[in-house]
């Protein structure tokens, strides 16, 4: 699906763009001003955005369809007021049908001692099931008025940069976008910017760590060495974030092309000082979501403590089982939520006593201990619960410090490992921006390129491993 979708984007956006940019002036030459172009231009990105997710994954484009073609009525009734609250929860259920039937069912039967056979999870039902929810939920409390029609709504649910992995953007933050948006050469240079920053996140971090994690994950059958277990974390920890921040910067990247601002959905996670702050800056869009459709509604922390910890449980069990239905993935959720109580009620006043590389070093800690959890059924390679005491053991240096191949791993990935944690704080980024202040024209052009041109030598080769979010 990776290579599919790469080969759909380098095959098919330069046709898009092409025609995207071409149609205001075909509108000026037929004396119209090129604004009017827009509806055309929405009509182009949903035809592509449709075909993008066809070229993946045809057998459930008309279950994507159905969700568009039930859930516009449902908005613009939503907007007239005509029995908004049966409207409301009948749209709401309709949607999260299929949801719970493709990624639920299965476990769910399973609870009751059934057994039944997994079925197949549509690619992105998780991300556009949530943005029609927060457009019906914008839509019934007066937040944001029902999409102008069927084309734009499209485009709001398919939009192919977010189709597969997010940014989950509710749809007040593309509202406007929608029917007025403005495009200019800069956007467009800095948002290629972007998508080429992603993409070698993606091929050239994310997928040497990934092939480091699938060789070491075979250890952990038997009884791995301490150097071993701390590497498969560490190339894991390396893995999931590099991959995910990669696809969300270029789908902000591709947006901004097409003249969309898309909320940005990590923050240097890895530097955060509390788990609060981790939240803060890890996966924003699906933490911005919970908040404003969950926690807020349950009454966040404005009803007492007895409220506000059933409104944490509530929205940490979801958060777990949102990224998949297995025990791990719920207890994921519930590690969150006793060390975001822990720090809520009894910790916060401590904590900003440390100093900040304290906070930091700790918080990291418990962010690497808890992507054990996510190990299970966050890598190609399937780590049982089971697996979980020895590789443990292993961090703690039950079943030795290193063997010779353990030791040869360690030396020849330190430089690796020391890069990608470098990448994953502001400064890169910083030193960029100073660099590029002192090149010429052509460098700050010739730079991208030649990393873009890297990284799809990384895509041509067979090392490179699907985006981690696709399955969630």
């Amino acid at each position: 699906m990776l290579f599919s979708s790469f080969t759909f984007l380098f095959f098919f956006l330069p046709i898009t763009l092409l025609f995207y940019f071409a149609l205001p002036i075909l509108y000026r030459l037929k004396g119209h001003e090129p604004h009017a172009a827009l509806p055309s231009q929405n009509l182009l990105l949903l035809v592509t955005s449709l075909l993008f997710y066809a070229w993946g994954e045809p057998i459930y484009l008309l279950l994507m369809l159905l969700t568009v073609l039930i859930n516009y009525p449902g908005g613009r009734l939503l907007a007239r007021k005509w029995h908004p609250k049966a409207v409301f929860f009948t749209c709401i259920a309709t949607t999260l049908l299929p949801l719970f039937y493709f990624k639920y069912s299965a476990f769910f039967c399973g609870i009751f001692g059934l057994s039944v056979t997994r079925p197949h999870l549509p690619l992105g039902i998780s991300f556009y099931t949530f943005k029609v929810i927060s457009y019906l939920a914008d839509v019934y409390r007066g937040r944001a008025k029902a999409a102008e029609n069927l084309i734009t709504f499209g485009v709001y649910i398919t939009f192919f940069p977010q189709l597969l992995a997010g940014p989950i953007v509710q749809y007040n933050q593309m509202e406007t976008a929608l029917s007025a948006r403005t495009h200019s050469a800069t956007a467009a240079a800095n948002g290629a910017r972007r998508f080429i920053a992603g993409f070698a996140k993606k091929m050239l971090i994310a997928g040497p760590a990934g092939a480091l994690l699938q060789f070491l994950l075979g250890k952990v059958t038997q009884s791995p060495s301490a150097v071993a277990a701390w590497l498969l974390l560490l190339s894991f920890t390396v893995q999931i974030y590099f991959d995910f921040s990669g696809y969300s910067d270029m789908a902000i990247g591709l947006g901004q092309i097409f003249g969309f601002d898309t909320p940005e959905n990590f923050n240097y996670p890895y530097t955060a000082t509390s788990f609060t702050d981790f939240w803060r800056r890890w996966h924003i869009s699906l933490s911005s979501f919970f908040r404003d459709y969950v926690y807020i509604p349950l009454g966040g922390s404005r009803n007492g403590i007895p409220r506000t910890v059933l409104a944490l449980f509530v929205v940490w069990s979801l958060t777990g089982l949102w990224h998949g239905a297995a025990p791990n993935f719920l207890l994921w959720g519930l590690y969150y939520f006793l060390f975001l109580l822990l720090e809520k009620f009894l910790l916060a006043k401590k904590l900003t006593r440390l100093p900040i590389g304290a906070r930091r070093t700790l918080t990291f800690l418990g962010v690497l201990f808890g992507w054990l959890l996510f190990l299970p059924d966050g890598s190609s390679a399937a780590l049982s619960l089971t697996s979980l005491p020895r590789l443990l053991g292993g961090l703690i240096g039950l079943f030795g410090f290193a063997e010779g191949a353990d030791l040869f791993h360690l030396l020849r990935h330190i430089p690796f490992f020391a890069l990608a944690f470098f990448g994953a704080t502001p400064l890169p980024k910083r030193l960029y921006q100073k660099i590029r202040e002192q090149l010429p024209t052509f460098a700050t052009v010739a730079l991208p390129l030649a990393v873009f041109c890297l990284s799809l030598c990384y895509l041509a080769s067979d090392s490179f491993t699907p985006f981690l979010y696709f399955r969630f």
